[in-house]
């Protein structure tokens, strides 16, 4: 009897678009614990739509577990939709801060060049130390660091992930959609939810 090749994990971006609630942050982050996955990056962020945020979740897990993940976090009340898509399904950015001893940026021309070359570019100079900044994938800043070690880097951070998906219309054009579809009576808290399987699929 053959062995069944063992499932095989990457990155996903989970996209939620929720109602912005107190403790609803909370909520997503215990559905994570419960089955012990790390998540690798959070993002928080106003949409494109007035009221409602986006939250961006990386996770490096299999196909099987992140759609699980998805209907989960789509259980909850606040949640309006749930997305998640592969690296190749989505254009995404990280931006990250390098703190570099003025001096040695000043006296040392090579390391104005490696700057250059992986697109960074000063966000403030002093006497004592200047903050370059650079956007890009994990692996391009990574390098910047291993770039500016040699020359005194004092600090480094870097931001979550923030993604947009390729192939999607929106979740705007989905939600102005439906409710020229099926316009309320009344304003009701959520109403649209309990069509949620129905409208808003892209």
């Amino acid at each position: 009897m053959s062995e069944q090749a063992p499932i095989e994990k990457q990155e996903y971006n989970i996209t939620v678009y929720t109602e912005n609630h107190v403790g609803l942050l909370n909520r997503i982050a215990m559905i994570f614990t419960r089955r012990k996955i790390n998540i690798d990056s959070l993002n928080v962020s106003p949409s494109e739509i007035e009221g409602i945020h986006r939250f961006n979740i990386v996770i490096n897990e299999t196909e099987e577990v992140v759609s699980k993940i998805a209907r989960q976090i789509e259980k909850q009340v606040e949640v309006l939709k749930v997305y998640f898509n592969t690296n190749e399904d989505v254009i995404w950015q990280e931006m990250a801060l390098y703190k570099v001893p003025t001096d040695i940026i000043a006296e040392k021309a090579k390391v104005e060049r490696l700057l250059r070359e992986n697109g960074a570019r000063a966000v403030v100079i002093r006497k004592d130390y200047t903050v370059f900044e650079t956007t890009g994938h994990r692996e391009e800043t990574d390098n910047l660091i291993k770039v500016l070690q040699p020359f005194g880097l004092i600090e480094f951070v870097r931001s979550a992930r923030i993604a947009i998906i390729k192939g999607s219309d929106g979740f705007n054009r989905k939600l102005r959609e439906f409710e020229r579809a099926e316009p309320g009576q009344e304003a009701i808290e959520n109403e649209f939810l309990n069509s949620r399987d129905k409208v808003f699929t892209m």
